[in-house]
């Protein structure tokens, strides 16, 4: 019954919002025939064709149907610009009706509202652009911990790929590009790599065979794996991709002579065989060891690992906010939003990661693949 009632007042909301922005978009402006015919194709429908389009790449084969998924999506951040303007050009406007000062309020309306919609289409293509061009972000992380024999390995943190929805296997092939390009010592795949069902998006995920690190792959599972309702068939494609995926359990690697502890947890959405399980993951290591933690969300670094003598953490998950200003809140959820920082006495490195959930721009928050250099600093 609550869950009814929680339904039915979400979908009251709703209307109130497209009704309101509708309004404000084309009826207090007095905008000509046309132009309210096309706001409400906007608005309306618009907001049939994303919530459509949520259904549908969760549901069928997704290939056919990305240029029409691409703008039921994009629809989310264009109406979050466009809400944004217009709700500040009723708060203008309110001054300017409390001042008395009906014909500087008309002006604002009439020639504020056209502008709004610009920047709002500007400042999505511009986004569109940007979520397109990933890049390469690199970091030194020194520890005095790290063993010598690591000194100067490269990992490079691949997360967030979100293949699928609006990207295919092309997409994959220019992130293993750019990783390869790197020349990294060991791959870390931070989860979210998919988007969708695992009998349509799992090939898409092909060209991950071809990942090149002397140290091999690893990768642990992230919330949309796990949301898909398909993660074992995701981990298990991965596997057969010549990926070791860390479920709740732990690698030791060599460099130089020199062991390291790659621990990885399954998501904190999990359940079950699912469910994340750091005890299980760092059973056995050693005090002495130098233990790099793998885990889809910063806030995974909970008491039970950081007890342990985690050295070093690497998530994704974030996006880095992904659209303005939505970064401002990232920080009301996680402990981190971005980069380098350290957490309760741990670093922990936070990738933007490659790719977009929800609308497929970034506005404030580019593309990136985590390219991290090793450094001993003892002595």
């Amino acid at each position: 019954m609550l869950g009814v009632v929680s339904l039915v007042l979400l979908l009251a909301l709703v209307a109130w919002w497209a009704r309101w922005l509708h309004r404000r978009l084309a009826v207090v402006n007095g905008a000509p025939r046309w132009a309210r015919r096309l706001s409400l194709v906007v608005v309306v429908g618009g907001l049939l064709l994303f919530v459509a389009s949520n259904v549908a790449y969760r549901t069928i084969d997704p290939a056919p149907l990305r240029p029409v998924l691409w703008i039921g999506l994009a629809w989310l951040g264009l109406s979050w610009y466009l809400t944004a303007g217009c709700l500040l050009l009723a708060l203008l406007a309110l001054a300017l009706r409390l001042l008395r000062r009906p014909a500087a309020r008309e002006r604002l309306l009439r020639v504020g509202t056209p502008v709004v919609v610009v920047l709002a289409l500007v400042v999505m293509t511009v986004g569109a652009v940007v979520a397109q061009r990933p890049r390469a972000t690199a970091y030194d992380v020194g520890s005095g911990a790290l063993p010598t024999g690591w000194d100067g390995a490269r990992v490079v943190l691949l997360t967030d790929l979100h293949v699928g929805v609006v990207h295919g296997e092309a997409w994959t092939r220019r992130a293993v590009d750019l990783v390869n390009e790197q020349d990294p010592d060991l791959v870390v795949l931070g989860g979210d790599l998919v988007d969708g069902r695992e009998r349509f998006t799992g090939p898409d995920l092909a060209p991950l065979a071809d990942l090149d690190a002397p140290l091999g792959v690893v990768a642990v599972s992230g919330n949309h794996e796990i949301e898909s309702g398909d993660a074992p068939a995701y981990l298990e494609r991965l596997e057969t991709l010549g990926v070791d995926v860390l479920r709740n359990e732990h690698v030791v690697l060599e460099r130089g002579g020199d062991p390291l502890v790659v621990a990885g947890v399954q998501d904190e959405i999990g359940t079950g065989d699912l469910a994340p399980d750091p005890d299980a993951a760092l059973a056995g290591t050693r005090p002495e060891d130098f233990v790099v933690y793998v885990a889809h969300e910063p806030r995974q670094l909970v008491d039970a690992v950081v007890s342990v003598g985690v050295d070093l953490q690497l998530s994704g998950h974030t996006h880095g906010g992904q659209i303005w200003p939505f970064g401002w809140f990232v920080p009301l959820q996680q402990p981190t939003l971005a980069g380098v920082d350290v957490v309760d006495g741990v670093t922990v490195v936070t990738s933007r990661g490659i790719g977009t959930s929800g609308p497929p721009v970034r506005t404030g928050a580019a593309p990136e693949i985590t390219v991290l250099t090793l450094r001993s600093t003892a002595g």
